[in-house]
């Protein structure tokens, strides 16, 4: 973000794998998942329905539990300990099982001080028939007294009243100790099993598959609201895309929706400034001044200069010099100007306000620039989104009935809809990148809107044939003679946008690289021409780059070493004779 910007902020704003497969929801069971990129296939196996990813894996309530239970079997058959023990042991360090057994062999009698498992207990029970409780201070017979590896006796009510509160106060229940202050027994399960409620045990129970999940690094649950599925993640394995089954696209590393090829600093600087009231004190200072006498500010939309603050206060004021209004008249100019304030502007009096409320007005107008196509954008794919959930209920076997084609040959326009949804979210996202390219690096920002029009110009003709197009064959009475023409339209454009997205993301995700290199590449070709670049001609020397809302035809060279199809528009590089699409020659 420039330095005018970081002036305005209220707070400080420097605070999937599938590369583009839609989300998995609105998939049909004979509908496969369509990506930019190459993607694994769906495994599914019998004992649990975990939907596997290069680098992810969906788990579900069952095996959760299931892997949860073979890592406490592994650590009580490995250590010779009870289950109950391994627990305990697993809760300490996380989950980690290298990380008990580690700690384990290397000082067994540290790791039991550390955790509560005692070998012996530090008190005995006497053979008498009555025991006192360690809380009530009341005498129990024997059978009525419990006692967890410690030795301290206490009866069951009070066993019973202190687990149900440890559990009523939350995930602490899972390091509860025992009640004698001077203990550090741990207390597991089985005692919680054996003298807790119902309600409690499943209580407890939740808390503990919830902490599997919590308190595992490679693992975190989905932050879809109502969604009970976790995900396995390998670290370093590349993307942070992560689609849920419950269609949900998330990435792992900073739980926000996907956002690829935006990296989670910049989507994280966009979201607070999107929820900071920073933007609403830039408008305020833009569209507003303060009242001379109560400061409350006043936003003027038409009218004279005769300005009246609202009740209580109900100073009058000059709107120009904000002087007394009893202090103007005919003399100072009348209802519309303000002699007072020509004056004193010429002799640089109102410089400095003037120009914090235009460097205000300038941020504002930029940030709204770019949050309303990035809502806009949003907006489009939620659309998109029902309507491809529409189109693979209801439509796609109404338009196989009406152009009697199966529906396995109406794949492609599905693939079409999963394309607009993804290709929706990814241009999303590049309006939060270009908000926070630097203004200086013009080269680079040239580039990016040269790609990133290219896509969005690509993407509105794929959706334009999809929405608008599909309708005909959709309201038509029977086969028509031109739907194979639509065919090879709508997949034709499919395949054009998707190029178009890939160099953009391509193009993101490298840094905007490539502007350096054939900026570097040309500089040593002009060298050794001896400075002579004339061009050669073709659809290179024409490019119209978006800059903003302005086309520009001085083009830096990143953009110049890239020519447009005449067929399919498709952007190749300088190089090639032959569109790299469509095969078309130049």
């Amino acid at each position: 973000m420039d330095s005018e910007d970081d002036m305005y902020d209220a707070s400080d704003m420097d605070s999937m794998d599938e590369l583009y497969s839609s989300d998995t929801a609105m998939h049909s069971d004979d509908a496969d998942v369509y990506e930019f990129g190459d993607n694994e296939n769906d495994d599914s196996d019998d004992s649990s329905v975990h939907r596997q990813q290069r680098s992810y894996t969906i788990l579900k309530e069952l095996d959760i539990r299931e892997r949860q239970e073979e890592d406490v079997t592994r650590v009580s058959t490995v250590l010779s300990i009870p289950r109950v023990s391994a627990i305990i042991l697993l809760r300490h360090y996380n989950w980690s099982v290298s990380k008990v057994h580690d700690e384990w062999f290397a000082d067994e009698e540290r790791v039991r001080r550390a955790v509560g498992l005692l070998e012996k207990p530090v008190a005995q029970l006497l053979n008498n028939r009555e025991v006192t409780c360690g809380i009530c201070f009341e005498s129990y017979p024997c059978d009525q007294i419990n006692a967890v590896g410690c030795g301290h006796p206490f009866c069951s009510t009070c066993w019973t009243g202190y687990i149900s509160t440890s559990i009523n106060d939350g995930p602490g229940c899972l390091m509860l100790r025992c009640p004698d202050p001077s203990c550090g027994a741990a207390v597991g399960q089985d005692m919680v099993n054996k003298l807790a409620s119902d309600d409690d045990k499943k209580k407890y129970s939740r808390y503990l598959l919830r902490s599997y999940v919590e308190d595992n690094r490679k693992t975190k649950w989905c932050p879809a609201p109502g969604c009970d599925h976790a995900v396995d993640f390998v670290v370093g394995s590349g993307s942070y895309d992560v689609s849920c089954l419950c269609s949900y696209s998330f990435c792992w590393n900073c739980t926000e929706e996907a956002h690829r090829p935006v990296d989670c600093s910049t989507v994280g600087k966009w979201i607070l400034k999107n929820s900071a009231e920073s933007e609403n004190m830039n408008w305020i200072l833009a569209n507003s001044k303060p009242c001379p006498k109560c400061k409350r500010p006043i936003e003027k939309n038409q009218g004279c200069m005769h300005i009246t603050c609202t009740p209580p206060c109900k100073f009058e004021f000059c709107w120009l010099c904000l002087g007394a209004w009893l202090d103007h008249g005919e003399r100072t100019g009348g209802f519309y100007a303000c002699n007072r304030y020509e004056a004193a502007k010429q002799e640089g009096v109102y410089d400095e306000t003037e120009k914090r409320r235009e460097m205000a007005k300038n941020s504002l107008e930029r940030y709204t620039h770019y949050y309303e196509r990035w809502a806009s954008n949003q907006s489009s794919r939620l659309k998109a989104l029902a309507d491809l959930q529409q189109m693979q209920t209801v439509n796609i076997e109404k338009l196989s009935d009406k152009q009697c084609q199966p529906e396995s040959q109406l794949k492609f326009i599905t693939e079409a809809w999963l394309q607009i949804v993804e290709c929706r979210r990814v241009l999303k996202w590049t309006y939060a990148y270009g908000y926070y390219l630097p203004e200086n690096e013009k080269a680079k920002r040239q580039f990016f809107e040269y790609l990133q029009g290219e896509a969005e110009s690509g993407l509105e003709r794929l959706h334009q044939c999809a929405e608008k197009e599909l309708q005909v064959y959709l309201n038509g009475d029977g086969p028509s003679e031109t739907f194979n023409e639509f065919r090879t339209k709508l997949a034709g454009l499919t395949s054009v946008t998707r190029n178009y997205f890939e160099n953009l993301v391509g193009a993101l995700e490298n840094g905007l690289s490539d502007v350096d290199s054939h900026a570097a590449s040309s500089h040593t070709t002009s060298s050794k021409n001896g400075g002579n670049s004339k061009g050669r001609g073709g659809r290179g020397k024409g490019i119209t780059v978006r800059t903003g809302n302005v086309p520009s035809s001085s083009l830096d060279n990143s953009v110049q070493a890239h020519w447009s199809c005449d067929k399919c528009t498709y952007a190749n590089v300088q190089t090639v004779t032959a569109c790299q699409m469509c095969n078309h020659r130049r």
